[in-house]
């Protein structure tokens, strides 16, 4: 937490977008305790403007989400498609991967933001999961807008005390997504076969190449 101080002391807003934007592109940083420590610090001495800090980290969560993003899009499904078979990847399963991204994809970007694990890798699932770009930005822009603000308040209008909020929030948040994970995974193991002919209906031509109207809504 010193050193959190003295990096905020040092280098004020910029400290912000870079640790943000660090942990946003897969990178495992302190992202979301620095904004709301950085919060924390504004409203108790009222030295710094709240919404540059929350203007700081929702331009470093966007910015590193499209890293991630793009290094997904660029490098993911390679790799998915050289090695996924050691995992059971094979390229069935890749295209419904694809395809649930194509149908909630967005809804992953936006929420993956409230939850730690998620939050780093979510952008990099979705670029290697050929989510279209435009509703990538669309839901990551969002995401990281409400995320910035809703913790950057927290933290300047209930002071230290949002650490102990946001600590049960966060451990709720992460609950919730491996319930909502699990329930998944028994569905489409209860109807695996259904969805990949699903996915082989929308998602026709090469893996990943092929443009569909299931994937550009």
């Amino acid at each position: 937490m010193l050193q959190l101080h003295s990096l905020l002391a040092d280098y004020g807003p910029w400290a912000i977008f870079v640790l943000v934007a660090l942990e946003s592109a897969g990178i495992p940083m302190p992202g979301e305790t620095v904004l709301v420590t950085a919060a924390v610090v504004a409203g108790r001495t009222q030295e710094g403007s709240i919404a540059v800090i929350i203007a700081a980290a929702a331009a470093g969560a966007i910015f590193g989400d499209n890293i991630g993003f793009w290094l997904g899009r660029e490098f993911g499904l390679g790799l998915l498609v050289r090695h996924g078979r050691r995992f059971g990847l094979d390229e069935d399963r890749l295209r419904l991967g694809q395809y649930l991204f194509a149908r909630f994809g967005g809804a992953i970007v936006f929420f993956g933001r409230f939850v730690a694990v998620l939050r780093a890798f979510a952008a990099v699932l979705a670029g290697a999961n050929k989510l279209a770009p435009w509703r990538f930005f669309l839901y990551n822009a969002a995401g990281g807008i409400v995320w910035a603000t809703t913790f950057g308040l927290g933290g300047y209008f209930l002071g230290a005390e949002f650490h102990r909020i946001a600590g049960p929030f966060g451990a709720a948040g992460f609950l919730v997504a491996l319930g909502l994970i699990f329930a998944a995974w028994r569905h489409y193991r209860k109807n695996e076969q259904a969805l990949i002919e699903r996915a082989k209906a929308a998602l026709p031509g090469p893996l990943g190449l092929a443009g569909s109207s299931e994937r550009e809504r």
